[in-house]
């Protein structure tokens, strides 16, 4: 087996994990979310950078203003989910590069200290540990659904500031009845993977 990971893991991470559309009622708790985080805070980033922020949406108020920046297919199931998770990346990440790359602290000068480069590597890693975080959603046996269509720079203003930039809503929760639709097909390897 060319695979370490065990099987059953491996479907419960991959083959047979699916976006969901529809969730129980069954809440999702602090300690569900905080063990998830403290799981894949672990994947690996450009330089250990940590850009991902989490915004957890709870109250009603605060779903009520959210699900109207949602693309009309996505607004009944998010208002529905027994939690919901704004991923947003920190464009100032940069200040926490002391700290968390310690062998070159000058990193956050050197190579961080215009806003667009900023922007640019917060975006590609923050979207990276969004990734991990629907795994870890996934791990924890809770299904997610990972949304784009949305009005995001209304989100951003409605929730967040100038310095964080949204990159998708999640829905979180144990899949409901009906809650998958058809597995869509995959590209083959060959398809995907050049030798040089």
């Amino acid at each position: 087996m060319s695979l370490v990971l065990d099987p059953a893991a491996q479907d419960l991470l991959f083959r047979e994990a699916r976006t969901a559309n529809t969730f129980t009622d069954e809440p999702v708790t602090d300690e569900q979310v905080q063990a998830i985080y403290d799981l894949v805070k672990y994947g690996p980033t450009s330089m250990n950078q940590s850009p991902l922020r989490v915004t957890l949406v709870r109250s009603a108020e605060a779903r009520e203003r959210l699900v109207q920046h949602l693309a009309e297919g996505n607004q009944a199931k998010t208002a529905a989910a027994p939690l919901v998770a704004i991923l947003s990346a920190d464009n100032e990440f940069h200040e926490e590069l002391p700290a968390l790359f310690p062998h070159f602290p000058q990193a956050k000068d050197a190579f961080f200290g215009e806003r667009a480069v900023r922007e640019n590597s917060a975006a590609l890693n923050a979207t990276l540990q969004a990734a991990y975080f629907i795994i870890g959603v996934r791990a924890a046996g809770l299904a997610a659904g990972p949304m784009t269509g949305a009005d995001l720079e209304g989100i951003r203003k409605e929730f967040l500031d100038d310095d964080h930039t949204p990159l998708m809503v999640v829905n979180i929760g144990r899949p409901g009845p009906d809650a998958w639709f058809p597995r869509s097909p995959r590209l083959e390897f060959d398809q995907v993977v050049t030798t040089v």
